[in-house]
């Protein structure tokens, strides 16, 4: 029991702290992790260089009609069409964003607070479906309204999720029957 004591009282204090180098790596997290927030806001910012050649964003008629089907929820984001990872951010389309969306005869209005709000006219629209993922969000199979779009010379897919997702299908349906319709219309004249 005595030699218990002994090595207890011979016990060396623990070392202190070297202060200095503890700063030195935290100083350097921080600088690892500012340099690869400002490498991503670089490549977002050439993304956004590289598709300039978007024209600008149409904006809501004056008179769109009757509100056919009202939505609110959530924008997600454009891609391009069937390339559900190549995110389009030119004109501010990667901004995700609160949406009320209204659909008339005259097209699909995207109002987005926060946001650059955008109008995509109904001779624009090319399809509709329920998908699971667009760049940066997946969920359940048919879990997001996918809108397949027309802007300039590229066909778009933009991502909406509706704060009731029963009411997406509804929405499927009544874009695509106008698209039909005005293909019908369209082909008949």
């Amino acid at each position: 029991m005595t030699s218990l004591l002994q090595l207890a009282a011979e016990k060396e204090s623990a070392d202190v702290t070297d202060w200095a180098a503890r700063v030195g790596w935290v100083v350097g997290l921080l600088l690892f992790i500012a340099l690869v927030y400002w490498l991503m806001r670089e490549g977002w910012k050439w993304r956004g260089t590289l598709q300039s050649d978007l024209p600008e964003l149409p904006g809501a008629p004056s008179e769109p009609g009757p509100a056919k089907l009202e939505l609110s929820g959530r924008y997600h984001g454009s891609t391009s069409a069937g390339q559900w990872l190549d995110r389009i951010v030119a004109h501010g389309l990667g901004t995700r964003s609160r949406v009320e969306l209204t659909l008339t005869d005259a097209g699909l209005d995207v109002v987005r607070p926060g946001a650059a709000d955008f109008f995509i006219p109904a001779a624009q629209l090319r399809e509709a479906r329920l998908d699971k993922g667009i760049a940066g969000k997946v969920l359940a199979e048919g879990g997001l309204l996918i809108v397949t779009w027309e802007h300039g010379e590229k066909l778009l897919d933009s991502g909406f999720r509706s704060d009731h997702a029963a009411e997406q299908a509804e929405w499927v349906e009544a874009i695509n029957n106008m698209i039909n319709t005005s293909t019908t219309e369209g082909t008949a004249r």
